[in-house]
């Protein structure tokens, strides 16, 4: 008897292509205090400039909108032991937001509470997060601040812009379901030290050194921006990947144009960039295996070297 031909199962394929088409991967127009304590900070500059945009799978892009969902789950856990929650800030309406460093810096909390029986009358921060089951067991043995350290710096950055002095960290395994619940005392030093860090990020014209140079390095191989910092694809062009823009620390997250004398008024403006625009001159190299020999400002042209005898080449971006 003939074997019959393997269907493909195209219900499946309608729902991943579905969850592709709605999400929502375009660039965050800040550095998300999210991400603050990731040890390279050319991955945290290669964010921030749009080096290369997000293209996450299906089932990662799940994960997230499931990350999200559970934080109603556990804020009525925290409501149904007796804890005030406050999932948004009364004064606004929105979630607790915080801009820093000229609004390029800044992130969300998932709230504040009141109540916790360890501490009844101190607020507190609140983050909400989910786990695999690998790093739920670390979690659980190691502590926060050794497990994830992000998430640490995090909610150190959150008590410092808030003024608040303690933070509920609360996790849950995605395996069993099992939970862990730890609180977090500020560190004023740490929390210091991580916005100069993202300050650093902010005010680098060129990417900061490399974690490693080797792309089969661990933390590389798992970096969005493995493939552009390690020179395997060129970075997206728009403003602010061109040598004319600059994050001004003055405003309400303001990028200025040298090469037009204004300011780029919106991030979708950003993101179009115009016919003028040149490459950060690092981020050319690093692609095109070259190096910059000049310029004609007036002109607008850059010139690179790849070393052969006719002595270089010109941004074919002209």
């Amino acid at each position: 008897m003939a074997t019959l031909p393997e269907q493909e199962n195209l219900t499946l394929q309608a729902v991943e292509a579905a969850v592709k088409a709605n999400a929502d991967e375009g660039f965050r127009p800040h550095l998300g205090a999210s991400i603050i304590g990731r040890p390279c900070l050319r991955q945290l500059w290669y964010g921030f400039r749009w080096t290369l945009k997000s293209d996450h799978s299906p089932r990662i892009l799940r994960l997230f909108a499931r990350g999200q969902r559970e934080e109603d789950v556990f804020a009525d856990l925290l409501k149904g032991a007796g804890i005030e929650v406050d999932e948004v800030d009364p004064v606004t309406g929105n979630q607790y937001r915080y801009a820093v460093i000229g609004g390029h810096v800044g992130g969300s909390s998932d709230g504040q509470a009141e109540g916790i029986p360890e501490a009844p009358k101190t607020r507190h921060i609140v983050e909400m997060k989910t786990h695999g089951d690998k790093s739920f067991k670390l979690l659980a043995k190691q502590g926060l601040r050794e497990s994830k350290p992000e998430h640490w710096t995090q909610m150190q950055l959150y008590m410092h812009w808030s003024g608040l002095t303690r933070a509920l960290y609360m996790a849950v395994n995605k395996n069993d379901d099992q939970l862990h619940i730890e609180r977090v005392r500020y560190d004023e030093l740490e929390a210091v030290q991580m916005e100069a860090r993202a300050r650093t990020v902010i005010e680098a014209a060129t990417p900061p050194a490399k974690i490693s140079a080797d792309p089969a390095w661990y933390q590389c191989k798992f970096c969005d921006f493995s493939d552009v910092c390690h020179g395997r694809t060129q970075p997206e062009r728009h403003c602010r990947t061109c040598l004319h823009s600059t994050p001004e620390l003055d405003g309400d997250a303001r990028w200025s144009c040298q090469r037009w004398g204004m300011d780029i008024p919106t991030a979708a403006d950003q993101q179009r960039g115009c016919p003028e625009q040149r490459l950060i001159p690092a981020l050319y190299e690093q692609a095109n295996d070259c190096h910059c020999v000049g310029a004609k400002p007036e002109e607008n042209r850059v010139f690179y070297s790849n070393g052969t005898a006719d002595g270089g080449k010109q941004d074919a971006a002209a």
